[in-house]
C-alpha cells in the first residue's frame, strides 16, 4: 500500500492531488502507527505513560480519513485539519508532556515538526497551534503542568523553533520552484503557439485559393467543396487553439488578481463569437439564456479563455456522444450570482469526476493537455470566485461558476 502510494505520488502534478494522498498516507500511518507503537512503548521499550484510549481514537480518525477522501473538497479539507491536528501536534505533545520530556518523546517531537510541515503552511500552523495549546490544557487538567517549565522543554523550544523556521524557508522554497516551472510552461505554450501562426496562415491562403480557382473554372464537386470546408475548419480550430494557447501562456506568467469590472455577458457574446462552429447548424446547438446579468470582478481576457474551455469542452462532449445540445445560463438575480454550462452529452464517469480539475488529468487520455480546466478554476479562485462540476454519465455534465456577492453588484 505505501509503496503503491509513493508511486502514485510521483505521478501526482497538482497541489489538490498532492494533498489527497498526503491525506491518505497520514491515514494509513496512524492506522498502522498507533497500535505498532502501542506495542512498542508498553511492551518492548516501556515509557513512563501510554494512553490506549488516545491511540484508538487515532486509529479511528485514520481510518476515517480514508473514507473522508470522497468528501467534497470541502468537508475532506476540513477533515484533513482535524486528522492532522490530533495525529501529530496534539497527540505526540500530550504524550511528550505525560511523559515528562524523556529523550524518546523529544524526539518523536522533531519528527512530528518535519512531518506537520509537509502539509499546506498555514494548515501547519493552524493544526499547530490547535494541537499543541489542547494538549497543553489537558496536561495541566492532568497534573502534568509543571513539566511545561521544565529544564528539559525549555531545552527543546529553541530547537522546535529553530525547524519551524527552516521548514517555512523548505515551503516557500517549493512554491517559488513551483511557480517557475508555470513560468517556463507559459513561455513554451507561448513559443509553440506563434511558431503554428505562419504554417496555418499559409494553409488558408491556399485552401482560399483553390476554392477560387474551382469557382473560376465554373467546377462543382461536392467532393472538394466538402474537402475545402473541412480543411477551413480545421485551419479556423486551430488558430482558436492558438489563440487559448496564448490566453493559457498569458495566465500562468501574469498575475491572476481581479483589476476589471466585467460584464457578464458581454464576456459570454465574446466567447461565442470567437468560437470556430463548424457553421450555423453547430452554432444552433448553442444556446444562450440570460436570466439576469451581473458585473464581476476579474479580467477581461482570462474570463473569455475560460469560457472557451468550458464551452469547447461541452461541444466536445456533444460530438462524443453524437447526441446533445449546449446551454449557456447567465443568472445574477440569485443571492450567488452564477453561470452555469450545460451540456447533455457525454457526461463524466463517477470516478474520473474528481480528478477533471487536476493539472494534466486528461480524459479521454491525449484529448490536449490537461491544463484547461486546472487553469479555470486556479483563475476563479484568484477572483474569489467557485468553479465546481455536477454530471451525470451519458446524460448530462453541467459546470457552475459562482462569483461573490459584492464584487457581482
Amino acid at each position: 500500500m505505501i509503496r503503491r502510494l509513493i508511486r502514485t505520488r510521483l505521478r501526482a502534478r497538482s497541489a489538490e492531488e498532492i494533498a489527497d494522498l498526503r491525506l491518505a498516507a497520514l491515514s494509513w500511518l496512524g492506522i498502522t502507527c498507533f497500535p505498532l507503537y502501542y506495542a512498542i512503548f508498553g511492551w518492548l521499550v516501556p515509557q513512563p505513560y501510554e494512553n490506549l484510549a488516545a491511540r484508538m481514537i487515532g486509529t479511528a480518525l485514520g481510518i476515517g480519513g480514508l473514507l473522508a477522501r470522497r468528501l467534497p473538497p470541502r468537508l475532506r479539507d476540513r477533515y484533513t485539519l482535524v486528522l492532522v491536528t490530533y495525529e501529530l501536534p496534539f497527540f505526540c505533545t500530550f504524550m511528550f508532556l505525560m511523559n515528562h520530556a524523556n529523550v524518546t518523546w523529544s524526539q518523536v517531537m522533531l519528527v512530528m515538526l518535519v512531518a506537520l510541515f509537509h502539509f499546506d503552511f498555514h494548515l501547519a500552523l493552524r493544526a499547530g497551534a490547535i494541537g499543541i495549546s489542547s494538549a497543553m490544557l489537558l496536561a495541566i487538567a492532568l497534573g502534568a503542568g509543571d513539566v511545561l517549565v521544565s529544564t528539559e522543554v525549555l531545552q527543546l523550544l529553541p530547537v522546535q523553533l529553530f525547524l519551524a523556521g527552516w521548514m517555512w524557508v523548505f515551503s516557500q522554497s517549493r512554491k517559488a520552484l513551483e511557480e517557475e516551472k508555470l513560468e517556463g510552461l507559459g513561455e513554451g505554450l507561448g513559443a509553440v503557439a506563434h511558431e503554428m501562426r505562419t504554417p496555418l496562415a499559409s494553409l488558408d491562403a491556399n485552401v482560399r485559393g483553390l476554392s477560387r480557382m474551382q469557382q473560376r473554372a465554373g467546377q462543382d464537386n461536392p467532393v472538394m467543396r466538402q474537402a475545402l470546408g473541412r480543411m477551413q475548419y480545421e485551419v479556423r480550430h486551430m488558430n482558436h487553439m492558438i489563440d487559448l494557447f496564448l490566453l493559457s501562456a498569458q495566465a500562468v506568467r501574469q498575475k491572476l488578481d481581479a483589476h476589471e469590472t466585467v460584464s457578464m455577458l458581454d464576456t459570454v457574446e465574446s466567447a461565442l463569437r470567437r468560437y470556430p462552429f463548424t457553421g450555423e447548424v453547430q452554432r444552433q446547438l448553442v444556446a444562450l439564456q440570460v436570466r439576469s446579468d451581473f458585473r464581476f470582478g476579474g479580467q477581461n481576457e482570462l474570463a473569455i479563455m475560460l469560457l472557451l474551455n468550458l464551452l469547447r469542452n461541452a461541444m466536445q462532449a456533444v460530438q462524443r456522444a453524437g447526441k446533445g445540445r449546449v446551454r449557456i445560463v447567465i443568472d445574477g438575480a440569485r443571492p450567488v450570482p452564477r453561470v452555469l454550462v450545460i451540456d447533455t452529452g457525454c457526461g463524466i464517469a463517477p470516478h474520473h469526476l474528481p480528478m477533471i480539475f487536476q493539472r494534466f488529468f486528461t480524459y479521454p487520455e491525449h484529448n490536449g493537455a490537461g491544463i484547461g480546466l486546472a487553469l479555470c478554476r486556479q483563475v476563479m479562485q484568484a477572483w474569489q470566485a467557485k468553479l465546481h462540476c455536477v454530471s451525470r454519465e451519458h446524460a448530462y455534465a453541467i459546470f457552475v461558476l459562482e462569483f461573490p456577492l459584492k464584487a457581482s453588484r
